[in-house]
């Protein structure tokens, strides 16, 4: 008999499971469930693209690629981000096509972390960073944001949390689950702390084209920021091209150089018939990303105002497609918010202790869904709050 609790990493058994993925499950196991909890854009891949991906497999174009993907992807890659950033990349040496944002996250962090390192992580925030840096042998250090300054990261929070074993900082904005942003001051005041250090930042900006009254600006046209920052990017969200699993990385080059003997011997390539199509959405489908973000500005506002309205408070944010509403005032737990809310009223969210202790006391809401479907979901979560209401006065 095999002992397998014997064989397994040590690393790996105390890792655990993701906290969006369980509310997700048990909606998919019940009936008439509204879920809200996927951060999965609900367009479909523009046209065009499904048809450039079309287009290549009948001519045949299924072999592998360059280790770092298509010359010609890489190309419009580095036209879209100086475009977008003023900031240029050589497609040569510097870029990375990945499966998608992912795996780029996974390859920076593995360049850069073995044992001991201390890792910047700002939370809340997606979940797969402290689990991958726990992986090399690193520390996560979370740096606790707040609904007092936005969700964003401060300078003040980050020099509390440095120290001499310090080697990266995670920032990820426009930011999941609570929908924050940085501003360009915002910005220029964590660089003025970064500059003098030897610390490197991964930015992970898969939002970047998801903002609602500002322009992104990102932290590598912040002067002395290139040098020192790994850009990862992809086009799961601004395409809704989430099955398509498509990514990348830019950076220094030194770095990208190392980063893709990981690349190589863990993927070899990304995918063919995917990166064919990345290249046609980015040269044509600047107007899709336009129509999307349009209706999710106008899901946005009234999920906003209706969360208020029903007496969950609600920030308003600037990026990517979720809300981050404070259940405080319930008296519940995240967790138990969220379970009784799928069991009694079939509504499916996800708890924000899910993205790092400090989202303890909210809820995400994806709005990446119908304004119908929506609203229906509203109705319900209003329901459970006067039933909760009511429980409260009958137990006195």
């Amino acid at each position: 008999m095999i002992d397998y609790d014997k064989l397994i990493s040590e690393k790996c058994r105390v890792m655990k499971p993701s906290g969006i993925r369980k509310f997700f499950d048990i909606a998919a196991q019940m009936d008439n469930v509204i879920s809200l909890g996927v951060g999965e854009p609900d367009f479909q891949t523009p046209w065009n693209v499904r048809q450039a991906a079309i287009t290549s497999l009948e001519k045949g174009k299924t072999k592998y690629t360059a280790n770092s993907g298509l010359a010609e992807l890489r190309k419009a890659i580095s036209e879209n981000i100086r475009k977008n950033t003023g900031v240029s990349y050589c497609e040569n040496d510097e870029i990375i096509v990945t499966v998608g944002g992912s795996e780029g996250i996974d390859i920076s962090i593995r360049t850069l972390i073995e044992s001991g390192d201390e890792v910047l992580i700002v939370e809340p925030c997606f979940v797969c960073y402290a689990p991958i840096v726990s992986l090399c042998g690193g520390v996560p250090v979370s740096v606790q944001t707040t609904e007092e300054t936005q969700f964003r990261l401060t300078p003040e929070m980050l020099r509390e949390k440095i120290t001499d074993k310090t080697k990266l900082l995670i920032l990820p904005f426009p930011n999941n689950p609570t929908g924050a942003i940085m501003e360009r001051s915002d910005l220029e005041a964590i660089a003025e702390v970064i500059r003098d250090t030897n610390i490197l930042i991964l930015s992970d900006e898969i939002y970047s084209s998801l903002t609602y009254g500002t322009k992104h600006c990102s932290i590598i046209e912040i002067e002395g920021m290139k040098e020192r920052t790994i850009y990862v990017n992809g086009f799961s969200k601004a395409y809704a091209m989430t099955g398509w699993r498509l990514g990348y990385v830019a950076g220094p080059k030194p770095i990208i150089k190392q980063m893709l003997k990981i690349h190589q011997y863990g993927i070899m390539s990304s995918p063919t018939v995917s990166q064919y199509a990345a290249v046609e959405a980015l040269e044509n489908c600047d107007e899709d990303i336009v129509k999307m973000r349009d209706e999710y500005d106008m899901r946005r506002r009234w999920l906003v105002k209706a969360l208020n309205d029903i007496g969950l408070t609600c920030f308003e944010p600037k990026g990517a497609f979720y809300v981050f509403p404070s259940i405080k005032s319930t008296g519940l737990t995240s967790e138990e918010f969220c379970e009784r809310l799928v069991y009694e009223h079939n509504v499916a969210v996800v708890p924000g202790n899910a993205f790092g202790e400090c989202g303890e006391g909210y809820i995400r809401i994806s709005y990446a869904y119908s304004l119908k479907h929506i609203m229906t979901a509203i109705d319900r979560i209003k329901e459970f709050l006067a039933d909760l209401d009511k429980q409260k006065k009958e137990n006195g």
